[in-house]
């Protein structure tokens, strides 16, 4: 029998608690960003992990999912489960409909395994280049990968920092298929709107329409703490600019967080301060995740 695997000493475990929200989702909102972990030793962590996170397994998102008042979720294969998307997957299975997952696969991916997963609901891979959560990947392996999932309309998800992107955008820009980028490409909020390394990731998106942005985790980028005051220029001007290729999700459970543990119910009111209208909540929360993930 597999044993349990014990968090690490320094993790934070998510809020216990968390508000109701003030702002009341638009009907069918989707939190397109958050992952199981866990629970151990029914889904173990991978032995190449970095990490040792808390147990966060679906019931207790699907009851966070109900509680905030979304109605369905995109859970993103967690770093600290390696390739072994089984945990993600389950939950998917398990949410009568209203989950997709997007994965984590090598180069060996077949064809088979891709349908397979199809069918329990995942729609896509995401590939990590922040050095600091995982190994380093050739970049001929995720264009095999690529090549393989584009026959099953899955798109990509990648998840880099600022300082990565003028390195990786040749890269990006030879993936086939829709782009989502995680939580920005991670700006440097000090820096402000203006600096050459957010407005490089504004071009990236104005001069291709295959690549979309998360405009999410201003808990992860912030230098001041809740409210994220200095978070709120960027996602804000990302959603004005392109409203049809933003979305939003919470990040629950929250992996690697150091200073603090936000307040989901906090987040979800986050929300009206970068997406000001009902016009562009409702893109942000519901047509866009729709198009993409329940076409």
């Amino acid at each position: 029998m597999t044993e349990i695997q014990e968090m690490d000493a320094n993790w934070l475990e998510f809020h216990p608690n968390p508000k109701r929200p003030d702002f009341k989702l638009p009907d069918g909102a989707v939190d397109a960003h958050c992952h199981v972990f866990g629970p151990s030793p029914e889904f173990p962590f991978a032995p190449e992990r970095k990490y040792t996170p808390c147990n966060a397994g679906k019931d207790q998102l699907f009851a966070l999912r109900d509680h905030l008042g979304f109605a369905r979720n995109v859970i993103v294969q967690a770093t600290c489960h390696g390739k072994d998307n089984s945990a993600m997957i389950d939950a998917c299975k398990s949410s009568q409909g209203l989950a997709r997952g997007i994965a984590s696969v090598g180069a060996d991916i077949t064809e088979t395994e891709i349908a397979e997963m199809h069918n329990a609901g995942v729609r896509g891979v995401r590939f990590n280049f922040v050095k600091r959560l995982v190994d380093s990947t050739p970049q001929e392996v995720f264009l095999s990968i690529a090549d393989k999932i584009k026959e099953f309309g899955w798109h990509i998800v990648v998840y880099f920092e600022a300082q990565d992107l003028a390195e990786l955008e040749p890269f990006l820009k030879q993936l086939p298929t829709t782009l989502v980028v995680d939580h920005m490409g991670r700006p440097e909020v000090s820096l402000g709107v203006d600096h050459p390394d957010f407005q490089r990731f504004m071009r990236l998106m104005s001069d291709n329409e295959n690549i979309w942005s998360k405009v999410t985790c201003p808990e992860r980028l912030t230098k001041l703490g809740p409210p994220y005051d200095d978070v709120v220029p960027f996602p804000a001007a990302i959603v004005k600019r392109f409203p049809d290729r933003v979305l939003w999700g919470t990040d629950w459970p929250h992996p690697n967080m150091k200073s603090h543990m936000p307040d989901d119910g906090e987040l979800v009111d986050f929300i009206t301060r970068i997406a000001p209208t009902n016009e562009l909540q409702t893109r942000l929360l519901v047509d866009n995740p729709m198009r993409l993930y329940w076409p």
